[in-house]
């Protein structure tokens, strides 16, 4: 296969993957009232327990202010609570609350079921080939996109990687 045609064969793919992110981003948001970014940030405060927005923005691979932006609106859902560090009043941390926690069990998979059930049926040689990859092309374009301009392109809601 010539370069040209390798290159158009990957943007196929990126595309066909784009536009299934954007149909089940839209599926999260009509079953839960929150967006996709919204419900990583929960997953990422669910799994990390009692977090600054700074370990959330790590393990979202969103940018701090982003983080920020999304907390505000979950803390006004009655989802989440930020309260400050009884040791050092500059820490805020952030935990869910049961409403926030009620959510996530009924909340849709991330990627979807149908994809979630095909990938964990993979060996475990074959699902971290398949992450690496994904990773690596990731990798490849991101440098591309300004941080701002990719976590801006869901509308006023960052796109996360999670």
């Amino acid at each position: 296969m010539s370069q040209n045609l390798e290159l158009i064969a990957i943007l196929k793919a990126v595309r066909r993957l784009s536009r299934a992110l954007d149909v089940h981003s839209s599926r999260i948001n009509r079953e839960s009232g929150l967006t996709l970014p919204q419900l990583v940030v929960l997953t990422c405060i669910r799994d990390l327990g009692e977090v600054t927005s700074r370990a959330i923005a790590q393990a979202a691979d969103l940018s701090a202010p982003t983080v920020v932006g999304i907390l505000d609106k979950l803390e006004a859902k009655g989802l989440i609570q930020r309260y400050r560090s009884d040791k050092d009043r500059r820490i805020v941390h952030t935990r869910l609350t049961d409403a926030g926690a009620r959510l996530l069990v009924n909340a849709p998979s991330l990627l979807g079921d149908a994809f979630e059930t095909r990938f964990l049926s993979l060996l475990d040689d074959e699902r971290a080939t398949l992450m690496s990859a994904v990773q690596t092309v990731a990798g490849m374009t991101v440098t591309d996109v300004p941080q701002d301009a990719a976590e801006s392109a869901d509308g006023d809601e960052p796109v996360g990687s999670a």
